[in-house]
């Protein structure tokens, strides 16, 4: 996906690079470069800094002609427009404006934004247009030259490092070979760690964890009296508030390797190998090992602190899986948007209804692990986007919310 972006944005960008002819002269090459044009190299310096210092990555939009759009979801505005064609009228202004808010909108739909603030740069504004610098999320800015970007406080105080950093000392060739150099060094990097986060790589965890619940199941045969058998669960491990208060804690992590009955293995550990696989791929195995255990353990705890039932099955931890599938596919949404709606909401949606509407399902083991599974990834954070501030807060919420559900277990309901 990103080589397809960054080709894109070369296709998009050839425009404003030179054109060259190469004539024999006495027997010797000699190269004839067009000079770009002042707006042509205000493109080319603001393209530069927002892909090679904030981030942005250019996308495509079908129909437009003489302006580059970038995104970045995490920036201050998610996404910029530099649009050079000349509008020499309000009428104009306008159309313009109508064919931005159309973009927009189907960029926010993609990409489940609620909102999408845009910053809308004109280089070619006539004399007689009355610019609306606010315009439900858009906001609109002419510049002139590369002066007036340096100058504007606005656009400092939000980028300040574009006064350093915008390239406003070259000219023609010097300026073409240092924007291109820069963007295919940026690319190699982006492309880096796209490839090392979703390329196929050894799934080991998710065989294991099934494994495990099926000797589990096998030997609840072998050494008790079935998987069904009451007394057989609860020496095996499952979850029962009664001896959880009394100090049998590790039922919260036991409970989610036992099955009660046969159906119940094949769906959940059909559920763990294919969830399983993929996420074990995003998150790698340490990762995915704690968001799996922690989610389970989660689920428990809420389990049985809303029901003093016995309770098993690994549903809480693979519902923990669907959490962590949701915050990592959230971030990635520019190239998960869709499985995101059309798979993994539908999914726990689904499941999550069906677990209210058919009696004995533990839907409360559910809601915990995929709660659970979330904040656990959020701390964790995901490759190349989280943030340390997210990270921390993920962290703080899990605490607080461990903390109110041992709370409840040992203290209130006691």
């Amino acid at each position: 996906m990103l080589n397809k972006i960054t080709n894109s944005f070369y296709h998009l960008f050839t425009k404003y690079m030179f054109c060259y002819k190469i004539k024999v002269q006495r027997g010797e090459k000699k190269v004839q470069f067009n000079i770009l044009n002042k707006n042509d190299e205000i493109v080319m310096s603001l393209v530069h800094y927002f892909i090679t210092e904030e981030n942005y990555t250019p996308i495509v939009v079908r129909g437009v002609k003489d302006e580059i759009w970038l995104e970045n979801l995490d920036g201050p505005y998610r996404i910029i427009r530099i649009n050079s064609n000349y509008i020499h009228n309000d009428e104009q202004y306008k159309f313009d404006l109508f064919k931005t808010k159309k973009v927009v909108n189907q960029i926010k739909k993609k990409t489940l934004s609620f909102s999408m603030n845009t910053l809308n740069i004109f280089l070619n504004l006539g004399d007689n247009v009355h610019l609306k610098e606010n315009e439900k999320n858009i906001a609109s800015i002419k510049f002139s030259d590369i002066d007036d970007i340096l100058k504007d406080r606005n656009i400092v105080s939000i980028f300040p490092k574009i006064k350093n950093k915008l390239i406003k000392d070259k000219e023609g060739i010097d300026l073409i070979v240092n924007v291109t150099n820069d963007i295919n060094a940026k690319t190699a990097s982006d492309n880096k760690i796209f490839t090392k986060i979703f390329e196929q790589k050894k799934i080991t965890v998710t065989p294991i964890l099934i494994a495990i619940c099926v000797l589990v199941f096998i030997s609840m045969y072998i050494f008790g009296r079935g998987s069904e058998d009451t007394l057989t669960l609860l020496m095996f491990g499952a979850n029962y508030r009664p001896l959880v208060q009394v100090g049998e804690v590790w039922r919260l992590a036991t409970s989610m390797f036992l099955h009660i009955g046969i159906i119940h293995l094949f769906v959940n550990m059909y559920s763990l190998y294919i969830i399983g696989r993929q996420l074990e791929n995003l998150l790698g195995k340490f990762k995915f090992l704690i968001v799996y255990l922690g989610s389970g353990i989660l689920g428990s705890l809420l389990s049985v602190v809303v029901h003093s039932s016995i309770s098993a099955g690994a549903s809480g931890a693979i519902f923990g899986l669907m959490g962590s599938l949701l915050y990592f596919g959230y971030h990635y949404r520019l190239y998960l948007g869709t499985v995101l709606k059309t798979q993994i909401i539908p999914v726990i949606i689904i499941n999550l209804l069906i677990g209210f509407m058919v009696p004995g399902i533990d839907n409360f083991c559910h809601i915990g692990g995929l709660v659970g599974g979330y904040l656990l990834t959020m701390a964790l954070g995901v490759p190349g986007k989280s943030k340390k501030s997210d990270q921390i807060n993920g962290s703080i919420v899990l605490i607080l919310l461990v903390a109110f559900l041992s709370y409840m277990l040992f203290g209130y309901l006691r």
